[in-house]
């Protein structure tokens, strides 16, 4: 959530403009200050040998953290139990596709439309190569991934303020920005104005790899030629026969590039987080947490709401309510208990934990988010615009559309993420009601596409301060809230611990789920075996 006024951008926006201006390394020392970036610390299975006998741990919550942390205390020997509030697993590692239903807060309840094979991930959706604890758990676990694309040069970069809001290629403005650039640093350190900075030696090499960067011809010039039309495209392609000569494309001027602002999506692929080969679970990323569901089958209890957490000296005691039979309450009780149910719940839940914990469960708000699943009669992304998977993006409240990374070149129907909103405008979207949240995902997506309004045929939009078993998109760390409180919410208090993305410093992606979770389990589990020595 943006902590920030109104009229200050919110911590997304000022990544990203970090990332414009400074580069994809300020930008991820940034984000890693904040907790919002870091390399993932797997380095393999948690060591839970030795596990006292007939011990047991109660998880809250069959997430990714939860079903992580399940998965290993069973293969180590203990008794485990999971109280999931939901009727499935998975928790934010979720895929709406054609037949299911979601109802959020407020009572609106969407059926999802999708043909067959079509799906929205409202939750995740990609994982970079270096997140390797979930990328193990999906080995392990038999799910088949492929690839998703970040960065395509075909997709577009919107502004509605430059160019009459007519959308521009991504390799256009790149390879204009590159161009204009590369000869402005050409034309300085020829004329010596650089001479401080770089030796003579270094001066030919510097000259050389600015044509090679910016596609300069002979003299250093970016222009109108078949050297830059290699990186931008062509006013007419190459071909065969008669008609085979191509055509240069005349580039942008640089005072357009600059004024446009499109610039600002260039780096979009540089992040850590970011940059190639990231995947996605073939057949949407909800197949992660089916998996793990099939494999923990019955350990996990389904429409548990949990709504008091009791320990004491012997174990931990949850009352939960039995979803599917209202106003049944039932307990389950256990040695230890990881929690991984999210922080904007948790607070509203009794539990008798130490002063600092509370303070650090209250102490982090989550984020706003909105996204909004459209299919279309037809593919025309990619029949009309040679558009193959990867993301557009715009200055427009639905921040961007992403295209389908599967299903490449087939016939019929398919479904676009038209919008993946934050801040300020996620907020005012999820005043609307879902139906209104599709319509206006349309109405601004046509802007770009002008194909939507003919070729549309339904969509759904979950917005995530509406979810019920999140309250939120995922924990929002501020610098002085993770210096006062991260450690306190990490340690173990009692027979408790908790884990999830909001106890890592890979807030918002699943691989902090996962780390956080073998982090918490290898504390309890010496707790345990400690313990037990004693008795």
């Amino acid at each position: 959530m943006n902590t920030t006024g109104p009229d200050s951008p919110s911590r997304r926006e000022l990544f990203r403009m970090i990332g414009s201006v400074a580069g994809g390394a300020a930008m991820y020392q940034a984000m890693s200050t904040l907790g919002f970036a870091a390399e993932s610390t797997y380095r393999g299975p948690v060591d839970l040998s030795g596990a006292p006998r007939g011990a047991s741990v109660l998880i809250l919550g069959a997430g990714i953290a939860g079903m992580t942390a399940a998965y290993e205390l069973r293969n180590a020997g203990y008794k485990v139990q999971v109280l999931e509030y939901n009727h499935r697993a998975g928790g934010r590692n979720w895929s709406l596709r054609g037949g299911d239903t979601y109802t959020e807060l407020g009572g609106f309840t969407q059926q999802c439309e999708f043909d067959e094979g079509l799906y929205l991930n409202p939750g995740p959706w990609r994982i970079p190569y270096h997140h390797r604890g979930l990328l193990s758990y999906c080995k392990k676990l038999g799910v088949p991934l492929e690839a998703f694309v970040q960065v395509n040069y075909n997709a577009y970069l919107h502004s509605s303020k430059a160019f009459g809001g007519k959308p521009q290629r991504y390799r256009e403005i790149k390879a204009d920005y590159q161009g204009h650039v590369a000869e402005l640093l050409a034309k300085a350190t020829r004329q010596s104005a650089l001479d401080a900075a770089v030796s003579r030696e270094d001066r030919e090499k510097l000259l050389e790899s600015l044509r090679d960067w910016g596609a300069l011809d002979a003299d250093f010039r970016y222009g109108a030629n078949l050297l830059a039309s290699e990186r931008r495209g062509y006013a007419k392609e190459p071909g065969g026969g008669l008609t085979a000569r191509p055509l240069p494309s005349q580039p942008i001027g640089l005072t357009d590039v600059l004024d446009s602002g499109l610039w600002q999506g260039i780096p979009s692929g540089d992040r850590y987080d970011m940059q190639t080969a990231l995947f996605q679970p073939v057949g949407g990323m909800g197949r992660i947490g089916e998996a793990f569901a099939r494999e923990l089958g019955p350990l996990i209890r389904y429409n548990a709401k949990v709504v008091d957490i009791r320990q004491d000296v012997h174990g931990v005691t949850a009352t939960y309510e039995d979803l599917a039979a209202p106003g049944t309450k039932l307990q389950a009780r256990a040695d230890w208990c990881l929690c991984t149910i999210p922080l904007t719940v948790l607070a509203q839940i009794p539990m008798n934990v130490g002063a600092a914990l509370h303070a650090a469960i209250s102490a982090v708000p989550y984020s706003s988010a909105v996204k909004v699943g459209l299919q279309f009669k037809r593919r025309f992304w990619e029949e009309d615009e040679h558009i193959y998977g990867g993301i557009s993006y715009t200055d427009l409240p639905i921040t961007n559309i992403a295209y389908p990374n599967t299903g490449y070149h087939s016939a019929g129907k398919g479904v676009l993420l038209g919008a993946y909103i934050w801040g300020q405008n996620a907020m005012e979207f999820t005043a609307m009601p879902p139906a209104l949240r599709v319509r206006k995902a349309v109405e601004y997506g046509s802007r770009i596409h002008p194909q939507y309004p003919a070729e549309f045929d339904n969509g759904i939009a979950v917005a995530w301060h509406r979810s019920p078993f999140t309250l939120g998109c995922y924990g929002m760390w501020s610098e002085a809230a993770r210096a006062q409180h991260y450690d306190n919410l990490c340690q173990v208090d009692g027979r408790i611990a908790l884990a999830g993305e909001h106890a890592s410093f890979i807030g918002g992606w699943q691989e902090g789920a996962v780390t956080s979770a073998l982090d918490a389990i290898g504390r309890l589990h010496q707790r345990a075996i400690a313990r037990g020595k004693k008795a």
